[in-house]
């Protein structure tokens, strides 16, 4: 029943700036922690930014600085505004939930950052 819906994927040139939302619908609890994740080609799912039920927030070193991870509770929505971004960002972004001990996934938005 819970289901997340990421969005706002797309191109952008590299300095471009792109912002994630993540939608959680089907919850019994209204606040948990929240998280973004990336998979590159060939390469692992890695995190990107987290933020807990308190709204405290960590990032990956290759994104501090740029990335911005927040959350509307009200709205059941998380967002990641990502600036300054570079082809190295390229990936397939995902949304995860943390709730009553289980994980969720959304489907996966593609940010793609190329001239």
């Amino acid at each position: 029943q819970v289901q997340l819906v990421e969005s706002g994927g797309g191109l952008v040139q590299p300095g471009g700036s792109l912002r994630l939302s993540c939608v959680v619908s089907g919850s019994m609890v209204s606040i948990y922690p929240m998280g973004w994740y990336r998979q590159a080609p060939g390469k692992q799912r890695e995190l990107v930014a987290q933020i807990t039920s308190g709204g405290s927030s960590n990032y990956a070193d290759s994104v501090k600085d740029r990335f911005t991870i927040s959350r509307d509770n009200a709205k059941n929505t998380v967002v990641l505004q990502m600036n300054s971004l570079k082809p190295e960002d390229t990936a397939v972004y995902y949304c995860s939930a943390f709730i009553l001990l289980r994980t969720y996934w959304g489907q996966g938005t593609q940010v793609t950052v190329s001239s």
